[in-house]
């Protein structure tokens, strides 16, 4: 399992499925219950639509036997009196649940008038029949046939009997009549010419004048519910997992191509690797996206890396090439004074034994800084360092002029007593007649300056001479021009600090090397 969902084409793929799954569900869940709730809706409105009907006319006094009550198939009606018994119900009713009355069979009792009432109320003047052709007409009348006749008086009653309903209506908020505002919700089931199916019914009330308060039970089917719930819910189910397939096959498909690039990088470095070649380089895609950018710190990754890795086989080089000398040298004098006592020159040996250990420690410190070693947080002042390390030096063909403010740093004063030492070495190798070292702030920098009056350094070689095992004068001699990293060391060591250190022309010739580093925070701060 670890294995299959090891790869981002994986992950992303069955993230990406999930999520939409997640999305399709709650979406259709949304729709099914909306498309539900509308349709039952729909359902309680026609059921009360029908149960309305049925309450206008026995509020206007039609009887029992003579009510014309929807198709019980499509709205099956139940009509209860006050003693809940059943006094009128479809006729193709068979069974009902969820009405409160399990009756569907009108109760006779229940159909008698009570004594001293009349079966319908006085008809109102708007209910009363209006006047029709065949009572008003002459002997025409007697001509026409009995089919007119007939359609006559059927217009007739209709006539009549909608203008009681509208009267009904009229009235229903005034005394007997009066149909009920409140209506009453329910579902259950009903069957109907031997089907069963299920309903949803409204219970209305109306209050009449000789029959008290009887109560409509009308019922809609909610096959069309169903039915369209159903369909709705097998295209979902069909539909939702063909959607997913084709989402995940997507998003494989297109996390595969976005990816191809990094299969690109990461085959070219492991091919890198096994090479040790740093001069090849990833390949670069035309895009500006993520993964371009990734390849391009590669690149720069890898440049950074082979310059490195250059520069220390160089200064390993280096280094061996420097040591070799005075290692021969001192092996030729010992070996001269082993086979000639009253030959041994003891003061060179001594020379080369000390130039191999000033060496030694050059290549320690430049490892440390190589290795990242960070200076310490000690305050330093530079006027008192410079006193300090002038006053130790001997052997010195030139004496040392100071011009010197207090100033503080913040660094390791070992390090930066070896800056100072390096530059003021290096001017006394190169100086004619002066040397000088002024120490001093400008603004919130701290200003270490030596002089000379030397040849000074071309414009094209003052980058280059802070290059370790770099000389400009190769014929000078090994002894006086040293190995050629006092000065590659001080620069080291000032960015170490935060600084810089640069070398320009001297007012008066020759050339001053200018360490700048930043001033130590104020005490208490």
């Amino acid at each position: 399992m670890r294995r299959l969902f090891g790869s981002v084409r994986a992950r992303a793929t069955v993230g990406a499925t999930l999520v939409v799954a997640l999305a399709l569900v709650a979406a259709g869940a949304a729709v099914l219950l909306s498309l539900r709730a509308s349709l039952i809706d729909q359902a309680d409105s026609q059921a009360e639509s029908a149960a309305r009907k049925v309450a206008v006319r026995l509020a206007v006094g039609t009887a029992y036997d003579k009510l014309e009550l929807p198709d019980g198939e499509d709205n099956p009606v139940q009509v209860v009196d006050e003693k809940g018994r059943l006094v009128a119900a479809s006729d193709d009713l068979e069974s009902v649940t969820g009405t409160g009355v399990s009756a569907v069979r009108p109760d006779p009792a229940a159909r008698t008038p009570k004594p001293g009432t009349s079966k319908s109320p006085k008809p109102t003047a708007s209910q009363k029949p209006k006047p029709t052709p065949t009572e008003t007409d002459s002997d025409d009348a007697d001509d026409a046939d009995d089919g007119d006749d007939s359609d006559s008086e059927s217009e007739a009653a209709e006539d009549r009997r909608e203008a009681a309903e509208d009267a009904a209506e009229d009235a229903a908020e005034d005394g007997p009549g009066a149909i009920s505002d409140r209506t009453r919700v329910s579902e259950g089931s009903a069957r109907v010419d031997g089907e069963t199916a299920d309903y949803r019914f409204v219970a209305v009330r109306v209050d009449t004048e000789s029959r008290g308060e009887l109560t409509i039970h009308a019922g809609a089917p909610l096959a069309a519910e169903q039915s369209a719930v159903k369909t709705a819910l097998t295209a979902m189910l069909i539909g939702f997992p063909v959607l997913l397939a084709v989402i995940a096959g997507v998003t494989w498909l297109v996390t595969r191509r976005a990816l191809r690039p990094v299969d690109a990088i990461r085959a070219e470095m492991a091919a890198i690797t096994a090479s040790e070649d740093l001069a090849r380089r990833v390949p670069e895609p035309d895009t500006h996206d993520e993964i371009a950018r990734l390849a391009r710190t590669t690149n720069e990754t890898l440049a950074a890396l082979q310059t490195s890795v250059e520069r220390q086989r160089r200064f390993v080089a280096d280094a061996s090439h420097e040591l070799r000398s005075p290692i021969a040298s001192l092996r030729t004098q010992l070996e001269v004074g082993a086979a000639h006592p009253d030959l041994l020159d003891v003061p060179g040996a001594v020379e080369d034994t000390v130039r191999l250990q000033e060496l030694a420690a050059d290549l320690l410190l430049l490892a440390r800084l190589d290795a990242g070693e960070k200076p310490g947080q000690g305050r330093v002042d530079l006027a008192a360092l410079t006193r300090e390390e002038l006053s130790q030096r001997t052997g010195d063909r030139v004496a040392v002029t100071t011009e010197l403010k207090s100033v503080e740093v913040a660094g390791s004063r070992g390090q930066l007593a070896r800056v100072l030492g390096n530059l003021v070495t290096n001017a006394q190798r190169h100086t004619r007649s002066r040397v000088v070292v002024t120490a001093r702030a400008d603004g919130d920098w701290a200003v270490l300056e030596v002089a000379d009056d030397g040849d000074g350094v071309p414009p094209q070689e003052r980058e280059r001479i802070f290059e370790r095992f770099v000389r400009l004068d190769d014929a000078r001699s090994r002894d006086e021009g040293g190995a050629g990293l006092g000065l590659a060391i001080a620069r080291d060591v000032a960015a170490r600090h935060g600084g810089t250190l640069t070398v320009d022309g001297a007012p008066g010739g020759g050339a001053v090397f200018v360490l700048r580093l930043p001033v130590a925070e104020p005490r208490g701060t």
